[in-house]
C-alpha cells in the first residue's frame, strides 16, 4: 500500500506539469596525490581540468549526480567548493552526500599479498591516503542524509554467494586478510532523494578494477562480487529496501563484452528484470575508430589510452520509471564541449532523463 501511495503521488506531480529527472554519473577523475590539493585546485580557479570538470556538468544540467574520482574530507569542503563553482557556471546543485569511502583507508595488514603493509594496496580500498579517490552525490533536491544506508562495512566473505581467493587451496592473502577485507573497494550506498517526482532511492558505487593482480585474481573476483552486490541486495538478502523507485549508478570497471574480468557478471545486470538499460550512445563513441570489440563503439563511457575504449559507467533505471532520452556526452572532435570532455577525464559523463509513467 505504501508503494502504491507514492507511485500515486510521484504521477500526481507528473501530472501536474514536473519535469523528468535528468540522472547523471561521472567518473571526474579528480583525485589528487595528496589531502587537500583537490581543494586547492578547485578554488584556486586556475586548474584546467577542473574547469573543464565544471563546464562539463554545467553544460548537461544534471538533476542528480553521483561522482566518482573525487577526493573525501571530513568537512565536506571539497564538494562545497566544487558545487560553488558550478553557481558560478549557470547551474545550482546545493545538496550535498559524501561518506568516507573505503579507498585509502588504512588496514594495518597486509591485504594484497606482497608481503609488506603500509602501501596503498593494504588500504580496505586503494589509495595512499583516507578518501583518496572516493564518490559522492550533488542533487539540485533534497538529499534524506540521515535515512542514508550505507554497506561500505560490509565484509566481502560477508556477501551471500561471494568467491574469495585462494592460493594452493589456501585462503589468499591470508585467513587474517580476508577476516577484515571490506567487500566495496570505495562504498555502496542507497542514498534516498527527495524530488518534485516524489523520493527516489540513488544506488551507486565505485568498483575497484579487475586487473593488477596475480593467478589467485583477487581484484577480478572482487570486482565480479562489487558488481554482483546489487542483485543480492534487490533479492532482499541484505535487509528491506524502500518501496520508492530506484536508480542504479556509477563504475564498475567493468565492460558487458569487452576486456578483462567477469564480463557475465555485467550482462546479468543489464538483463535483471528489476532495471532498464536505456544503453546510452555517444557520435564520439561511434566515430572513434573500430577497436574490434564484441560491444557497440557508441555506448563506451571510457578511453583508457594505450588500453581502448570501454563501457564501464552506467545509469540504470528501475522499471518504475519511462526512459525519455539518454546519452554519453562525447562530442566528435570540433564539436561544441569537445574539448571540455576530453580535458575533464579519460571517463564521460552519462546522463538518462527519466519520468514516471
Amino acid at each position: 500500500m505504501i508503494r502504491w501511495a507514492a507511485l500515486l503521488v510521484a504521477l500526481l506531480a507528473t501530472c501536474a506539469g514536473a519535469e523528468p529527472l535528468r540522472i547523471a554519473t561521472f567518473n571526474a577523475e579528480l583525485g589528487r596525490d595528496g589531502p587537500g590539493l583537490m581543494l586547492r585546485d578547485i578554488q584556486g580557479g586556475r586548474d584546467t581540468q577542473v574547469a573543464a570538470v565544471i563546464a562539463v556538468i554545467a553544460r548537461i544540467k544534471p538533476d542528480i549526480l553521483a561522482l566518482q574520482g573525487v577526493d573525501w574530507d571530513l568537512d565536506g569542503r571539497a564538494m562545497a567548493a566544487l558545487s560553488a563553482r558550478l553557481v558560478e557556471a549557470g547551474w545550482v546543485m546545493p545538496h550535498l552526500f559524501a561518506n568516507r569511502p573505503n579507498s585509502g583507508l588504512a588496514s594495518d595488514l597486509d591485504l594484497d599479498g606482497d608481503g609488506r603493509i603500509g602501501g596503498a594496496a593494504d588500504s580496505q580500498g586503494y589509495g595512499r591516503f583516507t578518501g583518496q579517490n572516493g564518490i559522492a552525490i550533488l542533487s539540485r533536491y533534497p538529499i534524506a542524509a540521515d535515512e542514508a544506508r550505507d554497506f561500505s562495512t560490509l565484509l566481502w566473505r560477508d556477501l551471500p554467494g561471494a568467491t574469495l581467493p585462494t592460493r594452493n587451496g589456501a585462503p589468499f592473502p591470508s585467513a587474517t586478510a580476508q577476516a577484515t577485507q571490506r567487500l566495496s573497494s570505495t562504498g555502496h550506498w542507497l542514498v534516498p532523494i527527495d524530488t518534485p517526482l516524489g523520493r527516489i532511492s540513488l544506488l551507486t558505487y565505485q568498483a575497484g578494477p579487475p586487473v593488477f593482480d596475480g593467478a589467485e585474481d583477487r581484484n577480478g573476483l572482487r570486482n565480479r562480487d562489487e558488481n554482483r552486490f546489487w542483485q543480492v541486495l534487490l533479492d532482499g538478502d541484505l535487509g528491506p529496501l524502500p518501496d520508492a523507485p530506484f536508480v542504479l549508478l556509477g563504475g564498475s570497471n567493468l565492460d558487458p563484452w569487452d576486456g578483462e574480468g567477469f564480463n557475465q557478471t555485467l550482462r546479468a545486470l543489464l538483463a535483471d528484470p528489476r532495471v532498464q538499460d536505456p544503453a546510452p550512445t555517444s557520435t564520439g563513441g561511434a566515430k572513434a575508430g573500430d577497436q574490434g570489440h564484441t560491444g557497440p563503439d557508441a555506448q563506451d563511457t571510457v578511453d583508457w589510452p594505450g588500453v581502448g575504449r570501454y563501457r564501464v559507467d552506467y545509469v540504470l533505471p528501475s522499471t518504475h520509471w519511462r526512459v525519455m532520452d539518454s546519452g554519453v556526452f562525447w562530442p566528435v572532435p570540433g564539436e561544441p564541449g569537445a574539448q571540455d570532455a576530453s580535458d575533464a577525464s579519460r571517463h564521460r559523463l552519462v546522463w538518462v532523463d527519466i519520468a514516471l509513467p
